[in-house]
């Protein structure tokens, strides 16, 4: 087992509506990443990918809060840091994000060098200019961009252009562990290739040293990530390997999940595509059982009733149900 880069502990992170409603969008979520590997996180919109994002890097600003658990980032436990000393220390140098609709998050009225500038100096004050120049011009160059677009304003730049930029400002203070949150889903199909292989260069040169991706695509992650966890209501219902979680899912929504989308290593001939029927729970009434209960046909009364633990294997697959993991392959076999 390699050094573990990022653990995080039960966290558990939630909305406050105006009416003072509590909105658990992250509930008791556990996981780490070693240096050097990767973690892909799937499901639904609105299942708490980008919120669990924003709170592994202390982003609780209302109406988002936190309410317990751990993050650790190389053994520096950040969840109880201010947010000022988070802003310095941490962000940029020790985790970084491109968000979603990362094409719209440079700013018309400012030329890109601007930008790498304002991040750079931000943890280094007295770094001249002239060296935060060269230090862009060479990443940018090794990214597939010409130096001349420091000097350019956003809108003169293509989305693939954009997407690249976004990607090395994230990175230009290489920082420990790198989120994408949903980093291709605005572009073509050569443009998403494009940016997974350039994500996956970073890795190879040391200038991140663990990943995690974000989309509600399944197969996009088998070809980017080590391993694969899938979130539904705010849980974690399954994690494994990229392998296992694409040709293998155990627990009914990953396989729902995973049986929605046409995979090209599988062919198209005879594929059909599943549907997941309803919609998930309201996150501000919450059933008292397994959440996915009521949108999965192998549901049974004690689903219903009892909340579901999530249940670890030997082999570091775990996932949230009560029906054996034999039984539910059994079942998809004969279906």
């Amino acid at each position: 087992m390699g050094k573990i880069i990022l653990e995080v502990k039960d966290l558990t992170t939630k909305y406050i509506t105006r009416a003072k409603e509590d909105v658990y969008a992250v509930d008791h979520v556990s996981l780490s990443i070693e240096e050097g590997k990767s973690l892909g996180i799937a499901g639904e919109s609105g299942c708490g990918k980008s919120t669990l994002a924003l709170s592994l890097m202390g982003y609780y600003f209302p109406p988002l809060h936190y309410t317990s658990g751990d993050i650790i980032i190389d053994g520096r436990n950040i969840s109880k840091m201010d947010p000022e000393t988070i802003r310095k220390n941490i962000l940029g140098r020790e985790i970084s994000y491109i968000p979603q609709a990362a094409m719209n998050a440079l700013n018309p009225t400012q030329r890109i060098i601007r930008f790498l500038e304002d991040v750079v100096l931000a943890h280094n004050p007295k770094m001249p200019k002239k060296e935060i120049y060269d230090m862009a011009r060479k990443r940018f160059e090794e990214l597939g961009l010409s130096a001349s677009v420091l000097d350019k304003h956003a809108v003169e730049l293509s989305g693939g252009m954009k997407q690249r930029t976004v990607i090395a400002i994230s990175t230009i203070l290489s920082p420990k562990i790198l989120i994408a949150d949903e980093p291709s889903s605005a572009l073509d199909v050569t443009s998403q290739k494009m940016v997974i292989k350039m994500l996956r260069n970073l890795m190879e040169k040391g200038y991140i040293k663990s990943m995690i991706f974000i989309t509600h695509e399944l197969p996009l992650l088998y070809n980017v990530v080590d391993d694969i966890m899938v979130m539904y209501a705010g849980q974690i219902v399954e994690k494994g390997t990229a392998k296992d979680m694409v040709f293998d899912p155990i627990h009914p929504y990953s396989k729902g999940l995973m049986g929605s989308i046409i995979v090209p290593e599988e062919g198209t001939r005879d594929a059909k595509l599943a549907a997941i029927p309803g919609t998930p729970p309201n996150l501000k009434k919450l059933p008292s059982g397994c959440r996915f209960a009521a949108r999965c046909k192998y549901a049974f009364n004690e689903c219903k009733l009892n909340a579901v633990g999530l249940r670890n294997f030997e082999d570091g697959r775990c996932y949230r149900c009560l029906i054996e993991p034999k039984e539910l392959r059994e079942v998809y076999e004969n279906e």
